[in-house]
Order: C-alpha cells, then structure tokens, then sequence
C-alpha cells in the first residue's frame, strides 16, 4: 500500500508533468522553473526525465518549441494526448469512455471546463495531482495508451518522450497483461468509426485533422 509521503511526491509530479504537456507559452519560464524545483523532490526514474525535458526546453527559442508541440501532438496520429482515442479510436465507445471521465471527475467535486476534453493527458495528471489515489487508478486504466504514446514520442526523438518517461515512472512496473495491451494496440491501432463523439467535439477555434485528433487542451 501506498504511503502518503508517496501520495504527495507523487502529487507534485503529476502537477508539473501537466504544466509540461501544455502548450508551450509565454508562462514556459515558470513551468519549467517549477517542474527542476519538484524533480529535486522526486526519486530518480520521476526526476531525471523532468530534468532533461527542462534543459532542452530552456534552451530552445519559444517559437520553435511551439512550432514543434503542434508538429508533435496536432498533426501525428502516434502523438496523440486523448488517452481513451488509443482504445476506441473515434467511435461510439470513446464518447462512453470520455462521459465516464467526466463522471469520476463530478463525483470527486472536480469540473472540466467547456474547451478541454477530459482525457487530454494534462487534464487527467492535473486532476490526479489534485485527487492521487482516484487519478493513480484513471491514470493505471488508460496505461496501454500511456505507454504507446510514450513508446510514439521515443520514435519520433520528441522531448516530450522525457515527460512521459517521469508520468511512467510514477506508475507500477507493466505486468503481463498491460505489456500485451500496448503490443496490440501498436499493432493494430485503435478502430476508426467516426461516430458517437458530437458532444465532445474539438473546440472549432482549433483546426480537425480528421481521423487525426486534434489536441484540445490547455493552451
């Protein structure tokens, strides 16, 4: 069982990995401000990760690392931020998937505004950060999507791969079953029925690249 001293660190982590996962703006400089001061918090395998994405980060024009967030999240499939896509693709299911979110948000006095999705990844470390042992749970559900996003951005030499790599670090080792998930779901991809999603449409002040999602959220 979890301590927790480990509920809080844990906490922290999740905080600034959401701060991370955001569209990279004129607050960069204090994320990443943030984000060093919690790594000198953490175990190693959260810390390190936390620490390369910042210096990369650092030392990179605004502009550029803008330019390569929408390159990365907006316009690749692999890349995607909505965890429940990698499991129902656009279908009938996600929009189940996403109700379900929203519901475990209400029931713990927590509220998604209108313009974000409640699966963006920002959106569940964020409330994990606030609620650590239902967001452990939401975020160990969607871990098969977690990871192959994770196993994406590694690909693709991201350096968001490093922020992934810390959430993954927060999380139990992979057993069995979950190592087979993200192997069947790299294989196959999620399915790709177009329906079902209406009410949780991306924000139309944000270009759709259907099927490719479109991240809808904190900017």
């Amino acid at each position: 069982m979890k301590s927790a001293a480990a509920d809080a660190r844990n906490s922290l982590a999740w905080q600034a990995q959401s701060l991370l996962l955001a569209y990279p703006d004129d607050q960069l400089s204090d994320r990443l401000t943030l984000a060093l001061k919690v790594a000198a918090t953490q175990p190693k395998a959260v810390a390190q990760p936390l620490v390369h994405f910042a210096e990369h980060a650092g030392r990179t024009p605004l502009p550029e690392l803008a330019a390569d967030y929408v390159a990365t999240f907006d316009h690749r499939k692999r890349c995607c931020l909505f965890l429940t896509y990698y499991a129902h693709g656009d279908t009938r299911k996600r929009g189940l998937a996403l109700l379900s979110l929203k519901q475990a948000y209400a029931d713990a006095g927590w509220r998604v505004t209108e313009d974000e999705l409640p699966d963006h990844l920002a959106v569940v470390l964020e409330f994990a950060a606030a609620e650590p042992a239902l967001g452990s749970r939401l975020l160990t559900d969607h871990r098969a999507g977690l990871e192959l996003l994770r196993l994406a951005l590694r690909d693709a030499k991201s350096p968001w791969a490093h922020v992934l790599d810390s959430v993954s670090a927060t999380l139990p080792a992979l057993a069995g079953d979950e190592r087979t998930a993200v192997m069947r779901l790299a294989a196959q991809g999620p399915p790709e029925e177009q329906v079902g999603l209406d009410t949780y449409a991306p924000p139309t002040s944000s270009p759709v690249f259907l099927p490719d999602p479109v991240v809808g959220g904190p900017r």
